[in-house]
């Protein structure tokens, strides 16, 4: 099935992005699992040059630098989904994302920061990349990353 878009694929090459390949877990774990037409991929955490991607929004970090930093963990999604699933273009539809946002206490804007990855994936899927989502602030994530997302994604 091929977006409403066009072809995922040609989207991507527009956008001048490269799919990753799927990242080795570094815990007991399996990057992604698929149930029926629905697969569950395992949170990704943002990554610069290949290392993670470590800051506190509302402490050593910007809203604009952790919105950048979603868009790069959706790139790494789309990477393991597409190891997934084998095409990027069986996708229906974005189901849902669930996104972690280390920042302070007084930090807001979790959900700004999440538009990052949202906005990539509606921009990729068309209308099929409209989801559903979360966007918590935590004390901390895995290495001291600034942002982790997990998806569920349907195929076709």
């Amino acid at each position: 099935m091929s977006t409403s878009t066009g072809n995922v694929y040609d989207k991507l090459k527009a956008l001048g992005i490269t799919l990753p390949p799927v990242a080795v877990p570094v815990a007991a774990y399996v990057p992604f699992l698929q149930t029926g037409k629905l697969v569950f991929l395992s949170g990704h955490i943002a990554k610069k040059d290949g290392k993670p991607w470590v800051g506190q929004l509302g402490k050593n970090m910007a809203t604009e630098e952790g919105k950048a930093a979603a868009r790069a963990i959706a790139i790494d999604l789309m990477g393991t989904l597409h190891a997934a699933v084998g095409d990027l273009n069986k996708i229906t539809r974005i189901v849902k994302l669930m996104s972690l946002v280390n920042s302070t206490g007084e930090f807001t804007e979790q959900h700004l920061v999440t538009n990052g990855a949202s906005e990539l994936f509606a921009e990729v899927f068309g209308p099929a990349g409209s989801h559903a989502r979360s966007a918590f602030g935590v004390a901390q994530i895995p290495m001291g990353a600034c942002v982790e997302i997990d998806l569920i994604a349907e195929v076709g």
